[in-house]
């Protein structure tokens, strides 16, 4: 059993897609298939039911992974105990954060060429934990921390970055397709696509707002699979709407713009109460608070 054959079983787990777990691995959906293969090959078990469409973890599953993601941080804590570097940052965040946090890794390479800024693709609750832990630095969340976070033994601190509005996504094949900003009321008549309550309460609570205030009905439609990618059932249901963030795009679906402030979420990162700050990091915030192409 090999370390790197768990981290693929949590992706995996996490994301209950293969494909979606090589993304999040930077591999093709091969490999990761054939690493699983592998791992269950070596435990004589089958961690994944593969008979449907949806990719579902089994009972063994269910209970490798607690363990796996405890050996996971273990390796990273081996790492940090054993190589500590002040002129290294660990930023956790989702994909959703990526084209920022390059940019602004970019622009940290070119002011101090020594110093490395590692990206972390974590979960929310990951991200959180990492930084409770001391695996990262700096984590980036949207909204603010839950209240069950906010206590325990290691204190966190959060910290204002800036506003993002949302944008509207659409299919191609959408009526509004061609309109390049729209109003509540124009999303009126259509369903919006959203994943679960229990997995987007934030967004859902952000949406919900907006039409209260507005004083316009909301069609929510029916919640999206946890197997299913939000993009993906746009594109097979042109009459149907999402929230994204700025920048997530796709073939086949258009981003559109609305009145600024009127869908908006805050950003925030979230770092230790404990531990000094350092100047590093203080800039690499600094950086990502700019716009991009600023």
């Amino acid at each position: 059993m090999e370390l790197r054959q768990l981290r693929y079983f949590v992706a995996v787990c996490d994301e209950l897609s293969f494909s979606r777990a090589a993304s999040r691995n930077f591999l093709s959906q091969s490999a990761i298939s054939h690493q699983i293969a592998r791992l269950e090959a070596e435990l004589q078990v089958t961690l994944f039911d593969r008979s449907t469409r949806r990719v579902v973890p089994t009972d063994a599953a269910e209970r490798l992974a607690p363990i796996a993601r405890q050996m996971l941080a273990l390796e990273e804590m081996a790492i940090a105990a054993v190589r500590p570097d002040r002129r290294r940052i660990r930023l956790a965040a989702n994909m959703s954060f990526a084209n920022r946090a390059m940019a602004a890794i970019a622009v940290m390479r070119d002011a101090h060429p020594d110093v490395e800024v590692d990206f972390i693709i974590r979960d929310f609750a990951a991200r959180l934990a990492s930084v409770r832990s001391g695996d990262v630095d700096i984590a980036l969340i949207r909204g603010s921390l839950p209240e069950s976070e906010a206590g325990g033994r290691t204190r966190l601190t959060v910290r204002h970055l800036w506003s993002e509005d949302l944008v509207v996504g659409v299919s191609e094949r959408h009526p509004l397709a061609d309109v390049e900003s729209v109003d509540l009321q124009q999303l009126s008549p259509y369903p919006l696509l959203m994943p679960p309550q229990a997995q987007q309460r934030l967004l859902r609570s952000v949406i919900a707002d907006a039409f209260d205030a507005g004083a316009v009905a909301v069609q929510w439609g029916p919640p999206i699979a946890a197997d299913r990618t939000v993009l993906a059932e746009l594109v097979n249901h042109p009459d149907a709407w999402t929230v994204l963030y700025a920048g997530e795009t796709t073939p086949g679906v258009r981003a559109l713009s609305m009145a600024p402030g009127l869908m908006q979420i805050d950003v925030n990162a979230v770092e230790r109460a404990d531990e000094p700050e350092r100047a590093l990091v203080r800039e690499l915030v600094e950086v990502l608070v700019q716009e991009p192409d600023s």
